[in-house]
């Protein structure tokens, strides 16, 4: 396997190295959490002569005395050497029964610099208040960009080409390891099924399995779309059986916390207020999407915008649904002071596509940036004072923000 330097999540680790806080690597199955995390213990250690790095992986039989909560308590606490930069990275950490107490009770003493990774099903983003009695910062990676994705093979092929490909393979590296597609869809379903089977129908009990995976479905086949429980229940009822809007908004809310969704709240551009209604999903991986329903009902326009959405969070952006009157604007997109409203089309080679594309943006009064990201396969230009940008470019950080 190539190897893909994660610059950005190195760099917020990197930010967060000394703190007193509990740093806890998330994100979905098989995105590199532990890679990170290895990587970044191998950095510290290398940059840093003072460095006291405990590493241990919990998946290793070398360390299955660990898996007993006052064992690993010992361990760590007898490997701690006074005047050194103390290190505690934990991989699988879940793999120790009673965890919680061991980390919480090295943490209190001070002295270490914590950083965990594990299994969604123990470490899901809503348990880790709970969990953690002192503070934790939750530092959270997705699956690979367009830009890792040509990075990991070298980056070397037409970026055109390489986009079709990314958009097909998605950014799940492991399975890049096999040459046959079937292969490499398998793989990605595996990991599918393992979120919901052990993520989340074992740790919550879940009684109905069917509904959990026609909801994930559902919510895949409609990514982009406005939906609510109340919504994707009455459709779930009448195809696939009997169930109701509180079932369906519990088993929405799992999914978000295995990161297989990730949810864009709207926003009254004119009120200047969050809307609590008609959110969108949008799944985590492209690649996924096709592993688990190919190319069934296939709307590149919305697939194209989960990817804006994933690239703008991967850039530090809060990311909202615009609504400014009857009209919708794809993202409203805040870091800090700045903001900026966005549209994402597959194809304004019309006319007619452009000034529908167009539209919702010039009918913003507000002087922020306007941009509209589409396959133009062409450098930036502006129209009528919007900024337009080729999508796989600006997915590289070629192009605007």
């Amino acid at each position: 396997m190539a190897w893909v330097d994660r610059k950005m999540y190195m760099d917020r680790l990197g930010a967060l190295e000394g703190t007193r806080d509990i740093k806890v690597i998330t994100g979905m199955r098989r995105s590199g959490k532990s890679e990170l995390m290895k990587a970044f213990a191998a950095a510290t250690a290398h940059e840093d002569a003072n460095s006291n790095n405990v590493y241990i992986d919990l998946l290793d039989l070398d360390n299955e005395p660990l898996l007993e909560y006052h064992a690993l308590h010992r361990e760590i606490s007898g490997r701690h050497k006074e005047g050194a930069h103390n290190r505690l990275f934990i991989d699988e950490v879940q793999l120790c029964d009673g965890f919680e107490k061991a980390v919480n009770s090295i943490h209190a003493r001070g002295g270490w610099d914590i950083y965990l990774t594990g299994s969604n099903a123990f470490l899901l983003s809503s348990d880790l208040a709970t969990l953690f009695t002192g503070r934790h910062r939750e530092v959270h990676i997705l699956p690979f960009s367009f830009g890792e994705y040509r990075e990991y093979f070298g980056g070397q092929g037409p970026i055109d080409d390489d986009f079709d490909d990314f958009v097909r393979r998605g950014g799940l590296a492991g399975s890049y390891d096999y040459a046959d597609p079937s292969e490499s869809y398998g793989y990605i379903r595996d990991v599918y099924k393992t979120i919901l089977t052990r993520d989340l129908v074992q740790k919550f009990s879940l009684p109905d399995t069917r509904v959990l995976e026609r909801l994930a479905e559902y919510m895949m086949d409609s990514s982009g779309n406005p939906n609510s429980a109340n919504n994707i229940a009455n459709v779930l009822d009448a195809n696939e059986g009997p169930t109701n809007h509180v079932t369906i908004g519990r088993y929405m809310s799992h999914l978000r916390d295995a990161f297989v969704f990730y949810e864009a709240r709207r926003y009254d551009i004119r009120g200047k207020k969050y809307l609590a209604t008609q959110a969108k999903h949008y799944v985590s991986d492209t690649g996924m999407r096709y592993a688990v329903l190919g190319t069934r009902n296939m709307d590149w326009g919305r697939m194209y915008e989960g990817m804006v959405f994933l690239e703008l969070m991967r850039r530090g952006y809060e990311t909202y649904v615009g609504k400014l009157y009857k009209k919708e604007i794809d993202f409203v997109a805040k870091r800090g002071s700045e903001l900026v409203y966005i549209q994402v089309s597959d194809d304004i080679s019309t006319e007619s596509t452009l000034e529908r594309e167009l539209s919702p943006l010039l009918s913003i009064k507000e002087a922020y940036p306007k941009i509209l990201i589409a396959r133009t396969r062409h450098e930036p230009y502006t129209q009528e004072g919007v900024l337009v940008f080729d999508l796989a470019r600006w997915l590289l950080g070629m192009q605007g923000l």
